[in-house]
């Protein structure tokens, strides 16, 4: 049995930067940085894991390491656990480096992607076991295990052992002995992997629940951008061990600083070209299929590049004399996704442009067939203009 039957992501409470969140009527408040990554590098022989990174993370924050493969966030992870030393720079929580202490020493505890449950041992002995090494008195230890089953909602379930539970019932044990030692900072280490698609929905509004009911910061490493703004306060997106980007999810999608963020978070449409005029805030941008009218700053001559989410396009049949930004093409594909649908427009320039509409309705009808002539219009103020 799932915990929520209905969830949407609370951003009550969302960061926007070193230890800064908004309320949800918009109104900032200072949130005091718990955790602050300085300069930190990491060298594995000549390879080069986390170069130079720096990062503050706000107490109380869910922040999400995001990246591909071999970004080096898993590394920073395990160097925030104690199980890597970096090379140079220094971790400090609550104002004291952490760098030089051991994991087991540091209030900090890691859940892991495997889970790593002990196959032999109760779910109630799992969750125990750490509050057994670290000399917690019998009674201390029930209490504990009891508030945690009750805190993940497996009560009933204290005498399984792993292989006796689902996949959702193994993550809840392994958060539940990870929390039990109550820990300033939770690392989470692609906790939500091995789920299929419903549960890993599912279990990524669990973890939410728990982190705001304990107002723990927590800190997850995962490779799906959908989980990373689905969960997250704020996100720092990593490339080749260093910190390209960080935000909310709202900033590095709407806002993003480069043409490798646009195109790493969300789907995006690019259109390289040439500034042609600037005035006032308002750019005439030359591309090959076209002017495209654009907000925002560059200098005339400039080479840029403008990026359209494709939500924010509209399809017409034939553009309105007031169409800042009106592309001929043909309609090449609908593909229907249930919530959306995707239509894949080739351009008279012979770019291929991605467009998603809502369906917003059950019944509603399809009011282009592939092969239609078609016009594909997006406001200058939907134009992201990114420079590098």
């Amino acid at each position: 049995m799932h915990w929520l039957c209905l969830w949407r992501r609370p951003h009550e409470l969302s960061s926007h930067g070193a230890g800064q969140g908004v309320m949800k009527d918009g109104t900032a408040h200072r949130r005091s940085a718990l955790l602050r990554v300085e300069n930190v590098s990491k060298r594995f022989g000549g390879f080069t894991a986390v170069d130079d990174l720096s990062l503050e993370i706000g107490a109380g924050e869910f922040f999400a390491l995001l990246g591909p493969s071999g970004c080096g966030k898993t590394t920073l992870l395990r160097m925030l656990a104690g199980f890597e030393a970096p090379n140079e720079g220094r971790i400090l929580l609550d104002g004291r480096d952490i760098a030089p202490v051991p994991p087991n020493l540091r209030p900090v505890n890691m859940m892991f992607q495997s889970y790593a449950l002990f196959p032999h041992l109760s779910v109630a002995k799992n969750i125990a076991f750490g509050l057994k090494r670290a000399g917690l008195p019998q009674d201390e230890t029930e209490a504990r295990v009891a508030e945690m089953i009750a805190l993940v909602r497996l009560n009933g379930l204290e005498r399984r052992r792993p292989d006796q539970l689902s996949g959702g019932q193994r993550q809840r044990v392994a958060l539940a002995r990870a929390l039990a030692r109550r820990p300033r900072v939770l690392l989470l280490d692609e906790p939500l992997a091995a789920l299929d698609k419903k549960l890993r929905e599912d279990t990524q509004a669990e973890l939410v629940a728990v982190q705001r009911r304990l107002g723990m910061t927590f800190v997850i490493v995962t490779h799906d951008q959908d989980e990373a703004m689905t969960v997250a306060d704020r996100i720092g997106v990593m490339d080749k061990g260093r910190l390209v980007q960080a935000g909310t999810p709202r900033e590095l999608y709407e806002t993003p600083n480069s043409r490798w963020i646009a195109g790493f978070v969300g789907d995006v449409n690019m259109f390289e070209g040439e500034v042609r005029t600037a005035a006032n805030g308002i750019l005439i941008v030359a591309t090959p299929s076209g002017d495209i009218t654009a907000v925002g700053a560059a200098a005339t001559g400039a080479p840029v590049c403008i990026a359209i989410r494709p939500e924010k396009i509209r399809l017409l049949a034939k553009a309105d004399d007031d169409e800042a930004n009106a592309l001929n093409g043909e309609l090449a594909d609908i593909n229907y996704l249930g919530d959306i649908s995707v239509y894949r427009v080739k351009l008279d320039s012979g770019a291929q442009l991605r467009v998603s509409m809502a369906n917003a309705t059950r019944f509603a009808g399809v009011s282009f067939a592939p092969g239609q002539r078609i016009v594909a219009a997006f406001s200058p103020a939907d134009c992201v203009v990114l420079t590098q």
